[in-house]
């Protein structure tokens, strides 16, 4: 018996989504689950890929990640047109530096938005005429020097610094948040502007509003800044509850 198919013509959407890109590491248990928590119900498509990232934290493994950006951009939607592109590590963002990374990202997806957890911070930084922050960290020394000197050189006072001093991704992922939240209220803020907590693996988003409250001063982290400045990015300009006073602006 032969069953003859029926064909249709297929109508096709009106009207798409912005689409969005997010490079996180391989080694990252925090970032996807902050852009999911944030971006779940906006109109905007996230599409994920990992990038191989070699544990211990240091300066010479987080460079490595710049040989495989532009094959791992170029695997988010091949081919495929995408309105931005959000590149997840604070420290190899530095590391590697804004201008390559960016220029990486744009080989494979010309024409894209590049947003990076520091290019965002200072971006929130403008936007709400932060000048001198309280910087907290979970890197080990070396790291941490890399950190300091990026926001001198963007004329970002620091005018305290606090850190775990850690070494991997997974401990960065399981550092209890309400301890975060206990030592956070403790750092030297008298002559801060603000409090930014550093690193998208560590989970911070979810006692950001709790943190401002506590402190009375805005709180900004790796995570939020960069997912604002992605959903500010494709043109979502309503303000978000629940994840600090940046998505007020």
């Amino acid at each position: 018996m032969t069953l003859a198919i029926k064909h249709f013509n297929a109508k096709f959407k009106k009207e798409l989504n912005p689409k969005v890109g997010l490079i996180a590491l391989s080694t990252d248990q925090t970032i996807e689950g902050d852009f999911n928590n944030i971006c779940k119900n906006l109109p905007l498509d996230i599409f994920i890929n990992r990038i191989h990232n070699q544990n211990p934290l240091t300066r010479e493994n987080l460079l490595k990640m710049q040989n495989d950006l532009e094959s791992v951009t170029n695997k988010i939607l091949p081919n495929e047109k995408v309105n931005t592109i959000a590149y997840g590590c604070t420290s190899g963002t530095i590391a590697i530096g804004e201008s390559n990374v960016k220029a990486k990202i744009l080989s494979a997806k010309p024409g894209c938005y590049v947003t990076t957890p520091t290019s965002s911070a200072i971006k929130a930084f403008q936007q709400m005429n932060i000048k001198k922050i309280a910087l907290f960290t979970p890197y080990p020394e070396a790291v941490n020097k890399t950190i300091l000197e990026y926001f001198i050189s963007k004329n970002i006072q620091v005018t305290s610094f606090a850190s775990l001093n850690l070494n991997h991704d997974s401990e960065f992922a399981n550092v209890d948040p309400n301890y975060i939240l206990e030592i956070s209220t403790k750092l030297e803020m008298k002559n801060a502007d603000a409090l930014f907590i550093s690193c998208t693996a560590l989970p911070v988003l979810d006692i950001i509003d709790e943190l401002e409250n506590k402190i009375q001063k805005p709180v900004l982290s790796s995570n939020q800044t960069l997912i604002w400045d992605t959903i500010r990015s494709i043109g979502y300009k309503s303000s978000i509850k629940g994840y600090g006073k940046l998505f007020k602006n």
